[in-house]
C-alpha cells in the first residue's frame, strides 16, 4: 500500500514539475514574442517618426529660405526705386528756374529809355531776373507796335555777337527806331511789344517813356556795347 502511495506521490510531483516547466516555457515564449513584437514595432515607429520629422524639416526649410530671398529682393527693389527717385530729384534746377539755358522773355527784366541820337530812338536794356542765368541765343529781338503787320520792326543787322550770357548785373542792349520815313504819316503808340524770338509764348509789353509816332520801325541786334545799338538805315 505504501508503495502505491509513494509511487502516486512521485507521479504528482513529476506532474507538478512538468506543469511548472511548461508554464515557464510558455511565459518565456510569450516574453520573446512580446519582445519580438516590440522590436518589430519600434523600427517601424522610428522610421515613421523619422520620415515625419524629415518632411516637416524639408517643408519648413524651403519656406524659410524663400521668405528670406523674397525679403532680400523686396529690399533691393525698394533701394533701386529710392535711388531712381533721388536721381530724378537731383536732376532738378536747384530752385533756379531757367539756370544755364536759353533766355526766354519771361526770364528777363527790361527797361526802356528815350535817346536823342539818330533822330531819336528807344534803348532797351535787358537783364536776367534774380537767380536766373541764361543765354541770348537769338541775335535780334522780335519787336512790334500794336498787333498790325505795319507795326513790326525790321532788323537792320547792327551789333550782334556770340550768345550773350545774362546773370547778375550783366546786361544786353537793343535799339528801336519807331519811325524811319520823312513823311508826317504814322500811328501813335504808348507801348512796345518785345520778345526774345518770334515764337516766344511770353512777349513783354513795355511802357514807353513818351508817345511814339510809328512808321516803318527798325530794331538792332542785341549787344553788350550800347554804342552798337543806335539804329540807322545804311
Amino acid at each position: 500500500m505504501r508503495s502505491r502511495l509513494a509511487a502516486r506521490s512521485a507521479r504528482l510531483v513529476l506532474a507538478a514539475a512538468a506543469v511548472t516547466a511548461l508554464a515557464a516555457t510558455t511565459t518565456a515564449c510569450n516574453n520573446d514574442d512580446t519582445a519580438d513584437a516590440g522590436s518589430s514595432a519600434t523600427p517601424s515607429a522610428a522610421a515613421s517618426a523619422g520620415s515625419g520629422g524629415s518632411d516637416s524639416s524639408s517643408s519648413d526649410s524651403p519656406s524659410t529660405s524663400g521668405s528670406s530671398t523674397s525679403g532680400s529682393n523686396s529690399h533691393d527693389s525698394t533701394d533701386k526705386s529710392d535711388s531712381g527717385d533721388d536721381s530724378k530729384s537731383g536732376s532738378g534746377d536747384g530752385g533756379k528756374s531757367g539756370y544755364g539755358q536759353s533766355c526766354g522773355t519771361n526770364d528777363l527784366d527790361f527797361t526802356v529809355t528815350s535817346e536823342s541820337q539818330a533822330g531819336g530812338y528807344y534803348l532797351v536794356t535787358a537783364k536776367a531776373k534774380s537767380g536766373i542765368t541764361c543765354y541770348l541765343d537769338v541775335n535780334t529781338p522780335s519787336v512790334s507796335f500794336g498787333s498790325g503787320a505795319d507795326g513790326v520792326a525790321s532788323p537792320v543787322g547792327q551789333g550782334g555777337e556770340d550768345p550773350i550770357k545774362l546773370t547778375g548785373s550783366a546786361v544786353a542792349y537793343t535799339g528801336i527806331s519807331p519811325k524811319t520815313t520823312k513823311s508826317n504819316a504814322g500811328k501813335q503808340f504808348e507801348n512796345v511789344i518785345i520778345a526774345i524770338s518770334d515764337n516766344d509764348p511770353n512777349p513783354a509789353e513795355l511802357k514807353l517813356p513818351d508817345t511814339a509816332n510809328v512808321d516803318k520801325p527798325i530794331v538792332t541786334n542785341w549787344s553788350t556795347n550800347r554804342a552798337e545799338t543806335v539804329p540807322v538805315i545804311v
